[in-house]
């Protein structure tokens, strides 16, 4: 897949890669599991301190809000541990307003692509780039993952992609494929952005040195702070810090740390060939097998159990969230007994929808709300409160409505040949010949070729290319949308698929074309 003429010479490396929004539910579950309160969608907004024996203010507590339902309540405790990534000063400053800040928040672009943009088992990393900044293309939930920016960025709760940064990205992917690989706008399938919580050593000589792995710092009032690290470590971060807190706080743990081998939830029973059971006792297709056994271990025979009669006689159990992915719908039965409270904890923190293909995210969203609606009990209200702030979030964050003219604005630049067999194809799908091309047009087109088409799918083709929103299609909106495909603005088009195959079946499902 690489070009060759600059090749001088590569290292071979083995790393690890793990479902870190399943990681970290794992994590919750099993400590809830060894006793630990968890509460979700809460913030802390104060923190509480009282003096001790030498009247000096300790904090002893805090006061958190229910982001859901506004609710407030307080905690109390013997030590209170700041454990919030990029969130880390804020917290910092509500126990002294005036501490100086060691948390600098760097934002990084992460895109998705056809998973033949990379082997299956290997990706690239180059580590310097031509603005010196690390460029990496791996394979990822089948998927191919490309990144990354690295930019300073303000703390947000909304971390958005720009065009730009997608750009970045694409046209130093294409400085290392051949040419059998043309990297193309339109097969970008989501991009979104992280925010790394880069920290200052404040016990360090050099303060404004990055922090190579994590920290630990305690305040005057003994608010114990860990920051930095990476996931590669975290239980020994975890290790370190509650031994600190132990230490400060003057805590009488019942033990020592157990983190040492201590498998999480889901562990216990989990082999390699677990998912054959799956199969075996189940009836579950092979694909959808495979992931249940790798995202919740031997957890995975109780997501089966929620699994409804599939009406085929194979597979027996099991229907899909989306056709394209092994996600099923009782994973959102189970999900509603794991703390998952609203649809984005569905699409993007317990599936991984969202960040793997933005619009088939949109596409699974109303079955997420009507099978969430039916275990939570929620209103035709509530119903659309969460498809709005989905919505909002796919928009936003996983880059569904980025750029989303690119198609519209790529120059037409055809020849005279071009144009003339442009407009033959054009012409044979204005089945009334009126100059344009409508629902109508498309309804008889399928017809004649035979081939069986939903009315929403027939809306669905049109509007994708329908860019006055008139319900048509004229010959100038077809010349875009060739132009676009010509460039790869724009990876696929059912309705120039129809074009071209006029007499021929073709396949009427999504046709993508990428953020």
């Amino acid at each position: 897949m690489l070009k060759k003429d600059a090749l001088v010479g590569a290292l071979v490396y083995y790393d690890g890669q793990h479902n870190d929004a399943r990681m970290n539910i794992s994590i919750c579950i099993t400590a809830a599991r060894l006793g630990a309160a968890i509460a979700n969608h809460t913030e802390v907004i104060e923190l509480k301190k009282k003096p001790d024996v030498d009247g000096q203010d300790k904090v002893c507590g805090a006061v958190l809000r229910d982001r859901l339902t506004g609710k407030e309540f307080e905690v109390k405790a013997k030590c209170v541990i700041n454990a919030t990534g990029p969130y880390t000063d804020f917290v910092r400053k509500m126990d002294n307003a005036n501490i100086r800040e060691i948390c600098q928040p760097s934002s990084g672009v992460h895109i998705v692509l056809p998973d033949y943009y990379s082997p299956d088992a290997m990706g690239l990393l180059d580590p310097s780039t031509s603005d010196g900044r690390v460029i990496f293309f791996l394979p990822w939930q089948k998927h191919t993952l490309a990144g990354t920016t690295d930019n300073k960025c303000g703390l947000t709760d909304f971390p958005t992609p720009t065009e730009e940064e997608v750009e970045f990205i694409l046209q130093e992917i294409k400085k290392y494929l051949n040419k059998d690989v043309e990297v193309r706008r339109g097969d970008v399938l989501a991009a979104w952005s992280g925010i790394r919580p880069l920290v200052s050593d404040p016990n360090a000589k050099d303060t404004q040195s990055v922090a190579r792995n994590h920290i630990i710092e305690v305040s005057p009032s003994n608010l114990v702070t860990i920051a930095g690290g990476k996931w590669t470590t975290y239980r020994h971060m975890a290790e370190e810090t509650v031994d600190k807190a132990v230490t400060v706080c003057d805590l009488t743990p019942k033990s020592g740390s157990k983190t040492l081998g201590l498998p999480l939830d889901g562990a216990h029973e989990w082999t390699p060939t677990l998912h054959i059971r799956l199969v075996q006792d189940f009836g579950l297709e092979s694909e959808v097998a495979q992931h249940l056994a790798n995202t919740y271990g031997d957890k995975a025979f109780k997501v089966a159990k929620y699994a409804k009669i599939s009406g085929h006689r194979w597979p027996v159990v099991g229907k899909r969230l989306h056709s394209e992915f092994p996600y099923i719908e009782a994973e959102i039965i189970y999900a509603c007994r794991e703390y998952a409270v609203t649809a984005l904890d569905i699409l993007a923190r317990r599936t991984r929808l969202a960040f793997l293909n933005v619009y088939a995210a949109e596409e699974a969203l109303p079955k997420v709300v009507e099978i969430m609606s039916e275990q939570l009990g929620w209103s035709k209200a509530k119903q659309k409160e969460e498809t709005d702030h989905a919505m909002l979030f796919l928009q936003r964050e996983m880059g569904l409505n980025l750029n989303k003219d690119r198609g519209q604005n790529v120059p037409i630049n055809f020849t005279k040949d071009e144009i003339n067999k442009h407009s033959k194809m054009f012409k044979q799908l204005d089945m009334d010949g009126n100059g344009f091309i409508t629902v109508n047009d498309l309804r008889k087109h399928f017809k004649s070729t035979g081939e069986k088409v939903t009315e929403n799918q027939i809306h669905d083709i049109l509007s994708e290319v329908d860019v006055g929103k008139n319900a048509q299609v004229d010959f100038g909106e077809f010349l875009q949308l060739m132009s676009a495909l010509r460039t790869g603005a724009v990876a696929n088009s059912r309705l120039a698929m129809a074009a071209r195959l006029t007499g021929q079946k073709i396949d009427v499902a999504r046709s993508g074309g990428g953020v």
